[in-house]
């Protein structure tokens, strides 16, 4: 993670920011809603009792406070914000939790060397002492929530506009803190309906994460980038973890002295089965929705940021596989990185394609041109759009850039190590340096290259430097490059743009002190301020830096402040326009809960999709050539006897993947798919081609959560992995 002045630089961001005075009377008008249609929208917990008719329609068993309840134990203690972009949900007594693998593919990777493969031969804990301890993993519970919206308004209405993002912030903070004095709890305030509305989120967070169980990869990833956002899916995509707590039950840093955390709740299992038109409910923590964004954002999304990012992930994703491909220590040491990026690299190709094919743009434009109409009249809210418009006009000549440094330049691991050095530089350079300061800057660096050097490939990170500075150099307009690229051009002289930025990456890795672990750590024993300003990654990094904050972030700013400024009040306008619409907030990384049912699709003629896939579709897409459809001989034997026990379906089939209309996006990976009785019967993963869009545009025709089947997992856990004590663990609800 950056370190504080270089968060806006490293995550370019669009904040939300409040322009104007807010009531609760409106807040209350729009939150009393119910879904247009049952599929659509990630609903606040708290405030489930206005969806609570149309969810009993579709199929809901339970009551209000058995969803949600701050005084007793409700299924929100069981469903768990897991490291910050996934969920997970407790389904023992004894803290055992349940995520996706990709959720858990990092650590897996780390524990996995060519002695003791996990990651390709998976990982079956027998018994609590074989659970693996994992660093820098955590997992938080959500306590409570509460309304804070009059408060925040009432504070931030006599605040100038210049001023209130840094009174936002430290309001934010002292209500956080305020709300967990004398607990060890965690809070935070976050902004809904682009800062008309605020609730403050209580948390307890444990930090004493342990590995339990992961199958083999060729399962838990099976069909790699060809089958990711694709439905028919043959995925067994979970991994299993535990939370430890200390003897009291209470979060602790890791000790051997630490117990298995007791929970207030834990999700009962069904393996009943599951059927088309059952209910289906989604808790957890989606990332981030866009479903209000202009025909202005579609458009610069579509047209410049989009390819952008898919280009430069690109030169990534190539030249690590290369490196994975030569050998097997090489590919567990990169693989994390690879999976963490060629996710999204995919998500942005299959947006880009829906958005055009559903005409979202052409649809925006049609909604503001029926705004402009109704707002003529309205003098707070006639120039909305034209001011939208010439911010988009004045942020397009920049947008590019933004998109090259966060995904080129900060693309290089090399230029993203270097960024580091920043702290270290400042404290060399003051006027009287303090040593002690200087050990403890150093020492930190010295730290976080022990972990990243562990997955640093200089071959290919040379190659990736090369590509990136050369995309760079040829896509950024030439008045907003830094001096440096001139220097460069000058110095390094090809017979053509590929050689001369080979030439130039070649001479930085073969002198920079941070291409290797040994000689930094050396350099870290001794820091020298003229050595670092010096060293051709620190000299590069600084440059493109610089650059930016002088020449393109302060026109990123302005563009943000309109765009908030104007999205917040567009927002309150739209719901004056269309008191009868159902409203629901974007998604930010905040418990929802989302209904719907299961439910098959026919995406184009001639093509019907079934609900549900077998075992069988895995054997007929084995190919021993290929990894991703590769089949281990212990699940094909199994397959071969059809072993499948109390898990089979009714057909004698081992059902594998199911799909729903829920609605949800990144932050989901991991939920529990409930039934209507709130008990356990899948594993949400992914989502579909046919509705990639849906993080701007939600798609009712189309919109599909794939997810793992309940009994494929336990499937796996008894009779593949042979982990009997992890199944008497659970509450099992038979046929």
């Amino acid at each position: 993670m950056p370190l504080g002045m270089l968060n806006l630089f490293i995550e370019f961001e669009t904040n939300q920011n409040s322009q104007m005075k807010k009531t609760v009377l409106l807040f209350a008008s729009f939150l009393i809603i119910a879904a247009a249609w049952a599929d659509e929208g990630m609903w606040l917990p708290m405030l489930l009792k206005n969806n609570f008719e149309q969810m009993q329609k579709l199929g809901l068993k339970l009551t209000v406070k058995q969803l949600y309840d701050v005084n007793h134990s409700s299924l929100k203690d069981a469903i768990v914000w897991f490291n910050g972009g996934c969920t997970s949900e407790i389904i023992s007594g004894q803290g055992l939790l349940l995520t996706n693998h990709h959720c858990g593919y990092e650590a897996i990777a780390k524990h996995s060397t060519t002695a003791d493969n996990i990651l390709d031969n998976g990982f079956w804990a027998k018994s609590l002492d074989e659970e693996k301890v994992n660093t820098n993993m955590w997992a938080s519970v959500l306590v409570r929530m509460e309304d804070v919206s009059d408060r925040v308004n009432k504070a931030l209405d006599s605040i100038d506009v210049k001023n209130r993002d840094a009174e936002k912030l430290k309001l934010f903070k002292a209500i956080g803190m305020e709300a967990v004095m004398n607990t060890h709890y965690e809070a935070s305030v976050k902004s809904f309906f682009r800062d008309n509305a605020y609730y403050l989120f209580v948390f307890e967070k444990f930090t004493d994460i342990r590995l339990v169980a992961t199958p083999p990869q060729s399962i838990g990833k099976f069909g790699g980038e060809t089958d990711n956002w694709m439905w028919p899916r043959h995925t067994a995509d979970f991994s299993m973890f535990r939370i430890y707590a200390d003897k009291d039950n209470n979060p602790a840093p890791y000790s051997k002295e630490n117990v298995p955390y007791k929970p207030k709740k834990f999700l009962n299992i069904s393996i009943k089965g599951v059927n088309e038109g059952d209910y289906t409910m989604i808790y957890g923590f989606p990332g981030r929705t866009n479903r209000y964004e202009s025909s202005f954002g579609i458009k610069s999304a579509v047209e410049k940021i989009n390819p952008a990012i898919v280009a430069l992930r690109e030169v990534r994703l190539t030249e690590w596989k290369k490196e994975m491909d030569k050998n097997d220590s090489v590919r567990l040491l990169l693989s994390s990185n690879y999976a963490k990026i060629s996710n999204y690299w995919k998500y942005y190709i299959g947006q880009t394609e829906q958005l055009k094919r559903l005409k979202v743009y052409e649809e925006r434009k049609d909604q503001e041109q029926q705004f402009i109409e109704w707002a003529k009249n309205k003098p707070e809210y006639a120039s909305i759009i034209p001011n939208l418009e010439k911010a988009y006009i004045n942020y397009n000549v920049y947008a590019l850039h933004a998109a090259y440094i966060k995904e080129g330049i900060l693309g290089s691991s090399l230029i993203s190590a270097a960024i580091k050095y920043f702290s270290l530089e400042e404290a060399l350079s003051l006027e009287k340096p303090d040593a002690a300061d200087i050990k403890k800057t150093a020492d930190a660096l010295k730290t976080l290259g022990e972990e990243f050097y562990k997955s640093f490939n200089a071959v290919s990170e040379e190659n990736i430097l090369a590509e990136i500075t050369q995309m760079y150099n040829e896509n950024i307009a030439l008045g907003q490059q830094p001096e440096y690229m001139t220097m460069l051009l000058k110095k390094y002289k090809g017979k053509t743009n590929k050689e001369t930025f080979e030439k130039f990456s070649k001479d930085v890795f073969k002198k920079s002190f941070m291409v290797s672990k040994e000689l930094s750590q050396q350099f870290l024993e001794k820091p020298d301020l003229r050595k670092l300003r010096k060293d051709p990654a620190f000299v590069y990094a600084k440059a493109f830096y610089t650059n930016y904050m002088e020449k393109i972030k302060p026109n990123i700013d302005a563009f943000e402040d309109i765009n908030s400024s104007e999205g917040s009040k567009y927002m309150k306008a739209l719901m004056e326009m269309q008191p009868a619409k159902k409203f629901y907030p974007d998604a930010n990384s905040t418990l929802r809960l989302t209904y719907g049912n299961v439910k098959a699709y026919s995406p184009k003629d001639g093509v019907d999709y079934k609900y549900y896939t077998t075992l069988t579709g895995t054997m007929e897409k084995e190919n021993p050539k290929n990894p991703s459809f590769r089949v281990p001989d212990k699940l094909k034997e199994l397959y071969a006897n059809k072993d499948f026990g109390m898990y089979a379906g009714k057909n004698g089939e081992m059902h594998t993947d199911f799909i729903s209309n829920n609605d949800i996006t990144g932050g989901n990976s991991g939920s529990p798919v409930l039934n209507g009785n709130g008990d356990l019967i899948g594993v949400a993963f992914d989502g579909n081609w046919e509705a990639m869009s849906g993080d701007i545009y939600f798609d009712s025709k189309y919109k599909r959560t794939i997810s793992c089947d309940i009994r494929y997992i336990l499937f796996l856990i008894d009779k593949f992995g042979g982990a009997q004590n992890i199944i008497n663990e659970m509450t099992i609800i038979k046929n």
